[in-house]
């Protein structure tokens, strides 16, 4: 069986699976990290986003093959680590916020927000509304106005 060894939230990982398993189910049915969430296995939900070397990305559509030993992949595990704290301003602003009801989709929409952030800095503004609309998470429970209020308040805070 192939080996595949990556770097998950600042810790290097070897697991032995086909090529073809996707990402999702490596990271939670043999790694154990569950925030990631299965909501439809095509992308479209992306309960499951996380970020691959600081871009979001769905893991439930991409093989694990496709991972270089050196690439860096976070989950909303990992996030607080990218900036030294215990929560990370974007999970900080969702909870005073009051942002979650459910919460299933919470883990991919603040992962979302927070490399959509960061898109924008690199481009040298802060998000506006295109910017929002291009978030396409999707939310069963519809916190949509809380969710932007979040991203909103925590986006100047790392």
């Amino acid at each position: 069986m192939p080996t595949h060894t990556f770097v998950l939230n600042g810790q290097q990982v070897t697991v032995d699976v086909e090529d073809d398993v996707r990402l999702l189910w490596v990271l939670r049915d043999i790694l154990g990290v569950t925030g990631p969430k299965y909501g439809c296995g095509l992308g479209v939900c992306q309960a499951c986003t996380s970020h691959v070397n600081g871009k979001a990305f769905n893991p439930c559509c991409t093989p694990v093959g496709d991972l270089q030993p050196t690439d860096q992949v976070t989950t909303i595990e990992g996030l607080p680590a990218t900036v030294g704290q215990d929560l990370h301003p974007m999970q900080q602003a969702w909870l005073d916020m009051d942002v979650p009801q459910c919460g299933y989709c919470q883990p991919g929409q603040i992962m979302a927000a927070v490399a959509k952030v960061l898109q924008a800095r690199a481009a040298g503004h802060q998000l506006g509304d295109a910017d929002f609309d291009e978030i396409r998470n999707i939310c069963r429970c519809g916190t949509y106005h809380r969710i932007r209020e979040a991203i909103s308040s925590a986006q100047t805070k790392f």
